[in-house]
């Protein structure tokens, strides 16, 4: 086992490589560059020379995160050729209908393809239902790169569980779950993950398993957060502070503890649909998690109904009235607009004719733009640590 892939790699004598530098890729390319050798590949080349300059794109790491780390970062694959570890860690939206869109993570899966070689290992960390690394990206693997998979390459995946904003639930200090297509890769893929994460590895029984581990964990908190906002819908209509029951209830020692509130992002509001398709294509419609998909996509526009019945409450004109919408990115201390619900709650106020304007200190305009088709406020630019501490409140 000297020349194995772990102890290659700890010797400086292969490289590992990240495909996909977005708010998973990036943080573990650095990770892995304090210890190995690396080249971080992303396909957007602006992004590229950001990177290249110590510059985050997602505004999630501090310049000072890209010190003493050994890393190429590219745009270009040749790059790769002589890479031996492989992570892919590109992004697993769904399409307008709900459904997986599986065109980024086959798109990677053909990139490292082209420069797959005898003896390289290839981890996936992008969210899937279960099944999908050895039935959609593998194939993919051995199309582009003429070889046979398990006796040419190696296949491993370990989910990724970085939360975007979340500074102490870091890479290093959360358990990274792992798995290998054979008992020998992975402890492979185990090893090499040891040397950037403190907190452990558990070691999956399979692939599938891992899989399934991962999209159950958002799905769990979707259903969970779907019941809450269903009490609160309940609570508001007997006029009851939420709030004020939660705080009560969690009293108990067994009270998990969720809040109402809108349900976005590319995890907890998407994954639930990568299981339900795959249930559905073995025959199985699942009832709860669609069910809570359902309510929880419809509470913008529930938020939206209830500041219009509060105005009128309050004898104020709805048609033609000037309201400030407050937050735009999928959550907060985060900059990322990525299927946010927010954009709900604007479109069905908008739906009554008011004058909608919006400010969000950590939203891109030039993004929003381009997403939405609105400029966010800058007249409130010189006020930020004002209105920032008022929000926080």
């Amino acid at each position: 086992m000297n020349n194995s892939i772990y102890n290659r790699l700890l010797q400086k004598e292969a490289k590992l490589a990240v495909i996909g530098l977005g708010y998973v890729g990036l943080p573990i390319a650095l990770e892995f560059a304090r210890k190995i050798k690396v080249v971080g590949f992303d396909i957007n080349q602006e992004r590229v020379n950001l990177m290249k300059r110590s510059i985050d794109p997602s505004n999630e790491l501090e310049a000072s995160a890209f010190d003493g780390c050994d890393i190429e970062f590219t745009a270009n694959i040749n790059d790769m050729k002589d890479v031996e570890f492989f992570i892919v860690a590109v992004p697993t939206p769904i399409d307008d209908a709900n459904l997986p869109n599986l065109k980024p993570l086959l798109g990677a899966s053909a990139t490292v393809g082209k420069v797959l070689k005898k003896g390289d290992y290839v981890v996936f960390e992008s969210t899937v239902y279960p099944g999908c690394t050895e039935e959609d990206c593998i194939p993919v693997l051995e199309a582009e790169s003429g070889l046979k998979f398990p006796q040419d390459f190696k296949v491993g995946y370990s989910p990724e569980r970085i939360n975007p904003g979340d500074k102490e639930h870091t890479l290093q200090n959360v358990i990274k779950v792992t798995s290998g297509c054979d008992s020998e890769s992975s402890e492979e893929i185990a090893k090499t993950y040891e040397l950037v994460v403190e907190a452990g590895v558990h070691r999956a029984a399979s692939i599938k398993v891992a899989e399934a581990a991962k999209i159950i964990e958002n799905t769990q908190r979707d259903v969970n957060i779907a019941l809450i906002n269903e009490l609160s819908i309940i609570f508001n209509k007997l006029g009851i502070n939420t709030f004020e029951v939660l705080e009560a209830a969690g009293t108990k020692w067994n009270f998990l503890k969720f809040s109402p509130g809108l349900v976005g992002g590319h995890c907890i509001g998407v994954d639930p649909y990568y299981l339900a398709q795959k249930a559905q294509e073995v025959g199985y419609h699942p009832e709860i998690i669609l069910s809570g998909r359902r309510l929880n996509d419809d509470m913008g526009k529930y938020v939206a109904g209830e500041v219009v019945k509060l105005m009128m409450k309050h004898s104020l004109p709805v048609l033609g009235s000037n309201v400030l919408m407050l937050g735009v990115t999928f959550k907060e201390n985060c900059p990322d607009i990525r299927n946010t619900r927010a954009i709900d709650v604007y479109s069905e106020l908008k739906s009554y004719n008011v004058n909608l304007d919006v400010y969000d200190p950590w939203a891109d305009t030039n993004e929003v733009r381009a997403e939405f088709g609105f400029d966010l406020m800058s007249r409130f630019k010189h006020q930020r640590a004002k209105l920032m501490a008022t929000w926080n409140a």
